[in-house]
């Protein structure tokens, strides 16, 4: 299958408009993990939920769950945040790597793509191959064929994008993969892994309210959906309210829940780390990443060294989020944001970034 042809492909695989009615009644019991607690509201998934489906394709790839354990997860949620945390956890493993061998390949999946679809799929952060994409779609296209299968019973966009994703590290063989929700947690196709050895949840606020909502409580509840038994849970600091909920799931599926505040340690003179927000995601990938090497790494490299931790903010780069380019005698701006918690940062990140690239430019003209 060609590159253009692969996403074609992927496009028969978008979805029309969501059905103004709850779904979940209309779903077999196995369907879904669990009920939503009534808070402020009755359940809000509308339509068939991403998870569903996800495990029964996996195994028609010829996947096991513990295939998918193998992978070493780090499994992150949020509504603000989640990209640039799984890039800085990516940084900072595979710089640790490079020094010490361990990881020596990292799988790092996230949403939405920039440019090009196959960015949403890196191998030691190298979006894969146009080839090599193309290759793994029609895999798993090929292996989800069957005289007797149903087009609504096929996976979607996001859900297929998140088969490939798991294909192609088990057959990369990625020492650790580090895997973005696409939204909320509980029901979402990211949630088929069960053995994720660390997650995290960034800043929550309001999001995709007509499926998580209609409450602050109701999304951090899904976004809590990503806790597992066994696996340490980190937090950045969050408000009253999902903070408590985040701790009564916390509690409820047997997780050690931690809160992480911003590391007073940290370069704050790097541009990596401005505006102040890429500190918190910053010193939330660190105490994660130190998570998973307590548990996987060989015990003389069990944590980050201040080396990791200068290359790592050095090497990390997440584009088209709060990134400047000078151009001549021109500087743009890039970010993008899609709820009021994200305007507000990229409009303060703006108001810094331009007078600072202001007074650097009136330096030069001066010269």
């Amino acid at each position: 299958m060609s590159y253009m042809a692969a996403l074609s492909l992927l496009e028969t695989r978008r979805r029309g408009p969501r059905p103004a009615t709850e779904a979940l009644d209309a779903l077999p019991e196995t369907a879904v993990s669990s009920r939503i607690p009534s808070i402020g509201g009755e359940p809000s998934v509308r339509g068939r939920p991403g998870l569903f489906g996800m495990l029964g394709w996996l195994q028609q790839l010829g996947h096991t769950i513990a295939d998918i354990d193998r992978l070493n997860i780090i499994h992150v949620a949020g509504t603000k945040g989640k990209g640039g945390t799984c890039a800085f956890i990516e940084s900072l493993l595979r710089t640790h790597g490079q020094t010490t061998g361990f990881p020596a390949k990292t799988g790092l999946y996230t949403s939405p793509h920039l440019i090009n679809t196959e960015e949403r799929i890196r191998i030691n952060f190298r979006p894969l191959d146009k080839h090599v994409f193309a290759s793994y779609i029609s895999e798993t296209h090929e292996a989800l064929q069957s005289p007797t299968s149903d087009a609504q019973d096929a996976p979607r966009y996001l859900q297929f994008l998140a088969l490939v994703a798991f294909h192609a590290f088990i057959k990369e063989g990625v020492d650790v993969a580090i895997f973005e929700t696409h939204q909320g947690g509980e029901y979402d196709a990211t949630n088929v892994i069960s053995k994720p050895v660390v997650t995290a949840i960034t800043t929550i606020d309001k999001d995709h309210m007509h499926q998580l909502g209609p409450s602050l409580e109701n999304v951090a509840w899904h976004k809590a959906g990503i806790f597992k038994a066994g696996a340490p849970a980190f937090s950045a600091p969050q408000q009253k309210t999902p903070a408590i909920v985040l701790q009564k799931r916390a509690t409820e599926k047997g997780v050690s829940l931690e809160f992480v505040e911003v590391f007073l340690d940290l370069p704050t003179d790097a541009p990596q780390l401005k505006p102040e927000v890429q500190l918190l995601n910053f010193s939330l990938a660190r105490v994660v990443s130190n998570s998973f090497l307590r548990q996987r790494a060989p015990q003389d490299n069990a944590v980050l060294s201040s080396h990791d931790m200068i290359k790592g903010v050095q090497a990390f780069s997440w584009p088209g989020r709060f990134q400047s380019i000078l151009d001549g005698n021109l500087a743009w701006f890039l970010d993008g944001a899609h709820n009021n918690i994200s305007l507000e940062k990229c409009a303060q990140w703006f108001a810094q970034s331009s007078s600072e690239k202001e007074r650097y430019l009136d330096r030069l003209a001066s010269i």
